[in-house]
């Protein structure tokens, strides 16, 4: 290797052609600017100038002497910088030469340790030349090379020696200058002698994926285990360096951007606030001896996710009709929908004294099991409104007998009915009618809406739920003999049941909740755990929840019975200590799982509309809607 040399000489007469090139020129500008301000002077002498001629003048002179300043600064700043660099490239230069010269033994700083090589060289000192202070660094290395083979194929594993040197300064032109070379010995024989003078092992770190193959270019970093300090470190192209270190313990640390990462660890290590007794043995700090090779490989490959949605593995739907139209109607007499509400049609003698009114077939999807039917309904004096439920069997329909809807025969007038004991199975297919009378020709009964509703196996989310994830890795064992896993975290959804779940390493998952709190993982999508996570992947998961206890809300527009998004739930017990809030989805929907028995106080709001509040005794399963009133 050869490098180009300066001396101090040189370096001054370079410096002084660049001034005098610099002061030629500047000599050159002002005699021209000199007579043209001349000229300009004999000219105004005789035209005479104004003022503003005077103020354009003195500022095209002052961004003349202007850029002339500017360029004249920077080309100091260049040659001053310029100088700096020819000279500490010359130290330097200097230093490599002296280390190329010296006796291969002597190659090396004064009091180095492993990996780095005691020689005759000073590991820091400075020097001042032209008044400017230069910082030296001398770095000596053991560089292991392959081609040789390594371990017990090769004599000696520290096959050659890294130089390096750094000069730096540190006036208003900082900066630094770095030479490296490689210093081989010059025989078999001369390389032995190392060896032997210079006690300690190599460390072989090798670093592949999960497929086997190598890892290119990871982060391999060596401390050491007692101090805590950095003792080396390499990105290997091939994924696999191998460290000459003095004989001790040394704790290994793997990483690369994007991947998961890799660590060693011994007896007394804290993870993840627990107390590693006997860590896994694979994975234990590495111990060096004398004169041997000591091999040791890590697993790390692309980091993946985890896109957990949280439900409960009931859901409900409803058929509603506020009668703004009437699509929802397949029969009536003597009845008038208009602005919403229908009454009972008039002759010229006042009012029909009956009619009824029949919807459509309301025929769910997914329906485990039928729910509630509601109604909205005025009743003055002499007027009746009654309710009745047909089924379909065939092509006709039936009235559901009294044996499994109580007062069908005769109509039920109280809001709401329950539905829950009709076998889905029989009554797969409803019809609502409502019949209505009245003794007085002037006054109607009024239907304002209905609805019917079911439980569906449509999922419905589950904002705000608690789960626990854990990989099969592990890390070791406490001091109980338990194992501490790389990965167990407890986690929550948030108000929309989502959470994602990033950076995590492959591996087999396992997800479960906490039996105290109340809940119960019935089901998993994908179905069966362990869940495996591959590198590079992202993936979703549903997690099915079901508790003995729980209230799905809805909040509809009293109006249309439309639902409303994102309206405020609010359900609490003061004496249980609950208080929760929690917002309506796209379907007007909230669930609060899982509840103890006992009355809840149940507070709704939404922007646009009338707050409303009630109590609701929850039970088992529960279901609640409500309906708010648009405001003007």
């Amino acid at each position: 290797m050869k490098f180009l040399m300066f001396t101090e000489l040189q370096i001054h007469f370079a410096s002084q052609r660049i001034k005098n090139s610099f002061s030629v020129f500047n000599h050159q500008l002002l005699t021209k600017m000199k007579n043209k301000i001349i000229f300009l002077d004999l000219y105004f002498a005789k035209k005479g100038f104004t003022f503003i001629d005077v103020l354009v003048g003195t500022a095209l002179i002052l961004i003349v002497f202007g850029g002339i300043f500017g360029a004249y600064r920077l080309g100091l700043e260049v040659v001053g910088l310029k100088q700096r660099k020819i000279t500490a490239t010359a130290i330097a230069t200097g230093l490599i030469e002296k280390s190329r010269n010296l006796p291969y033994q002597s190659v090396g700083t004064k009091g180095a340790e492993l990996p780095y090589v005691q020689g005759v060289l000073d590991p820091a000192t400075s020097t001042v030349l032209n008044n400017i202070e230069y910082q030296i660094e001398n770095k000596v290395k053991f560089i292991v090379d392959e081609t040789d083979g390594t371990g017990a194929e090769d004599s000696c594993n520290w096959d050659y020696k890294r130089v390096e040197v750094k000069v730096s300064w540190l006036d208003k032109f900082a900066g630094e200058v770095k030479l490296i070379t490689d210093i081989a010995p010059k025989d078999k024989i001369e390389e032995i002698q190392t060896c032997q003078d210079q006690p300690g092992g190599i460390l072989s770190v090798l670093v592949f994926d999960a497929y086997g193959q190598p890892v290119s270019f990871p982060l391999i970093e060596v401390f050491n285990s007692a101090t805590g300090q950095i003792v080396d470190s390499s990105t290997p192209a091939s994924g696999k360096n191998d460290f000459p270190l003095a004989t001790s313990t040394y704790k290994v640390v793997i990483s690369k951007d994007g991947y998961s990462s890799e660590q060693t660890f011994t007896s007394g290590d804290v993870y993840q606030e627990k107390i590693i007794i006997t860590p896994v043995q694979e994975k234990s700090h590495p111990t060096i001896l004398e004169s041997q090779l000591t091999e040791i490989s890590f697993s790390i490959d692309r980091v993946s996710s985890f896109f957990v949605d949280t439900f409960s593995p009931l859901g409900s739907d409803n058929f509603f009709d506020s009668f703004l139209t009437e699509n929802k109607i397949s029969e009536k007499l003597n009845l008038v929908v208009a602005g919403g509400e229908i009454d009972l049609a008039t002759t010229t003698e006042g009012y029909y004294s009956s009619g009824f009114l029949t919807s459509v077939g309301v025929l769910p999807i997914d329906i485990i099991n039928w729910d509630n039917f509601l109604f909205t309904n005025t009743e003055p004096a002499g007027t009746e409104l009654k309710f009745q439920i047909y089924y379909a069997s065939g092509t006709d329909w039936y009235l559901i007998p009294d044996a499994d809807l109580p007062d069908n025969s005769t109509g039920f007038d109280v809001s709401p009915a329950d539905l829950s004991n009709l076998n889905v199975g029989t009554y797969s297919q409803l019809k609502l009618k409502a019949n209505f009378s009245t003794t007085d020709s002037l006054i109607s009964p009024t239907l304002d809406d209905w609805q019917v509703s079911w439980i569906t196996s449509e999922p419905t989310p589950v904002p705000n739920a608690a789960f626990a994830l854990r990989g099969e890795k592990i890390v070791g064992k406490d001091a109980g003999e338990n194992p501490i896993y790389k990965y167990s975290q407890n986690l929550t959804t948030d108000q929309n049941g989502e959470k994602e779940i990033p950076n995590l390493e492959w591996d087999n998952y396992t997800f479960s909740v906490n039996l105290t709190t109340g809940l119960d993982l019935v089901s998993t999508d994908p179905p069966l755990q362990p869940i495996s996570l591959i590198p590079d992947n992202n993936l979703i998961v549903k997690l099915y929840l079901d508790a003995q206890n729980s209230l799905l809300v809805t909040i509809q527009n009293i109006e249309t019975l439309e639902p409303i998004f994102s309206a405020i739930v609010r359900l609490y017990n003061t004496g249980l200590g609950y208080d929760k809030i929690q917002y309506t989805n796209e379907k007007g929907q909230t669930y609060f799982i899982p509840l103890e028995t006992a009355t809840y106080n149940l507070e709704i709001s939404a922007q646009g509309y009338s707050a409303t509040s009630t109590s609701v005794f929850i039970s088992g399963d529960i279901t609640k809607t409500a309906k708010l009133e648009q405001i003007e």
